[in-house]
């Protein structure tokens, strides 16, 4: 979260898309260790993943 000006919420998701973090609300300046398995990190407008009912253990598809 280094050089960020703005919170976001990191959903943390393997190659095949399955969630194996959430990180919500993340502030600006603010370290966070990564997740096991990881292979990328979704970043989201704060409070979205809470909104949309993401959980660890969802799969996400992204599309073009």
């Amino acid at each position: 979260m280094f050089f960020m000006r703005f919170a976001i919420d990191a959903v943390f998701l393997t190659k095949d898309g399955h969630v194996t973090r959430i990180a919500p609300r993340l502030r600006p300046w603010s370290p966070v260790a990564g997740a096991r398995g990881a292979a990328s990190v979704l970043e989201l407008p704060p409070g979205t993943a809470a909104r949309t009912a993401t959980q660890v253990g969802d799969d996400i598809t992204l599309e073009a």
